[in-house]
């Protein structure tokens, strides 16, 4: 073999080991690819699930709170209809020894013809009856010599002929008027002068 020969026997070879070394490196780098991609995968998945994870609880979170609101609004509802239903309870409980007081007292007006006890007991029924109220918010609009109000009366008659001092002036009171913890619940009927 000559010297030209041998020159280009390693030069093939050369190129040859450089071929393999490229083809090496490419495959190092091929081989470092797939696991640098499921790093970057595992590192893109965590915080994914992660998300994930709080979404699920953030969702059991609101479907609890959910549920607790229907099951409160359940409860408030029913608690509402049956103070409608039996909201007067304790009040005629407080009333029903003033109808007591009124079966003794006919029962007892029937025995008797003494007019004057039976006014007496009339008189302190009502005012058991008018405590018992009071003690309710219940309240009587006072009318005697006040000044005409559409707030409190309702006026059924204007009387003529009065004077000047009871112009606007309630004369009569002809059905008593109350209110409940300040709210009017009936007007008085009264009549006016003119």
């Amino acid at each position: 073999m000559d010297e030209n020969e041998k020159k280009e026997i390693d030069e093939k070879e050369e190129e040859l080991k450089e071929s393999q070394a490229t083809e090496e490196q490419g495959e190092e780098g091929k081989a470092e690819e797939p696991e640098a991609e499921v790093a970057e995968e595992a590192e893109a998945k965590d915080p994914l699930k992660e998300a994930q994870e709080k979404i699920d609880e953030l969702n059991d979170k609101y479907l609890r709170k959910v549920a607790e609101f229907e099951n409160y609004r359940k409860r408030t509802v029913k608690e509402k209809a049956e103070l409608i239903l039996n909201g007067g309870e304790r009040t005629i409980t407080k009333i029903l020894p003033v109808i007591d007081d009124m079966e003794r007292a006919i029962e007892n007006g029937k025995k008797t013809e003494d007019v004057e006890t039976l006014r007496e007991g009339m008189d302190l029924i009502y005012k058991k009856f008018m405590s018992i109220l009071k003690g309710e918010g219940v309240e009587r609009i006072d009318t005697e010599d006040k000044d005409f109000s559409t707030d409190y009366h309702e006026a059924i008659a204007m009387v003529p002929g009065m004077g000047d001092d009871k112009k606007g002036k309630v004369i009569d009171c002809v059905q008593t008027g109350y209110t409940l913890n300040g709210k009017v619940i009936r007007y008085a009927k009264v009549a006016v002068g003119q």
